[in-house]
């Protein structure tokens, strides 16, 4: 069967074509996306629930999208890398929403694991950023949210120049950011 005959199939919901692609084929590929992409737990079946309800969304629009100008796993790997990426922390909600016990205190636990991981993910941008003066005024002024006046004298600038200098900051941040995200997607690849 060929790629463009395996999503026809997808489209017009063949069962059994459907479940030996998400359930047999992908398998190994999504296994990887799940090791990846998420940094808790997330059930095979749940994952490729939410997929396949996003790829059949709008009579199956994301897959009438397919030209076939690569492989259906390299394409399926690159739509799935993503969307999950883009909704990992507000896709799959792993706990539920009843407990058997009070679970006070284990809310302050996760934000400190968010926040810690979050800076680790930043401070390893910011070493991957060329221009520590671009670093540091990021730092002090929506880190830290330091008066901009204080840190113009810190640089000896003026405010105007510091706001100019903050723009470009955040434009290189962002470059490193999105660099890394594609360096990220080619190793989960």
């Amino acid at each position: 069967m060929t790629d463009q005959q395996l999503i026809e199939a997808l489209i017009a919901r063949d069962e059994k074509i459907t479940l030996q692609f998400f359930f047999k084929d992908c398998r190994p590929l999504f296994s990887s996306i799940i090791r990846n992409v998420f940094s808790y737990e997330v059930d095979y079946d749940e994952f490729v629930n939410e997929f396949y309800l996003y790829l059949m969304e709008n009579d199956a629009y994301r897959l009438r999208l397919f030209q076939g100008r690569s492989s259906i796993y390299q394409w399926m790997k690159i739509v799935a890398i993503r969307y999950f990426v883009a909704k990992r922390d507000s896709m799959i909600d792993m706990e539920s929403k009843e407990t058997l016990f009070d679970n006070a205190g284990q809310d302050d636990t996760v934000d400190d694991e968010r926040r810690i991981s979050a800076k680790m993910d930043i401070e390893r941008l910011f070493r991957l950023m060329p221009n520590k003066r671009y670093v540091y005024v990021i730092q002090r002024l929506v880190l830290e949210d330091a008066n901009p006046k204080d840190v113009a004298d810190e640089l000896d600038t003026n405010v105007d120049n510091l706001y100019n200098v903050k723009k470009r900051a955040i434009d290189a941040l962002t470059q490193v950011a999105l660099k890394d995200m594609e360096r990220y997607e080619e190793k989960v690849c």
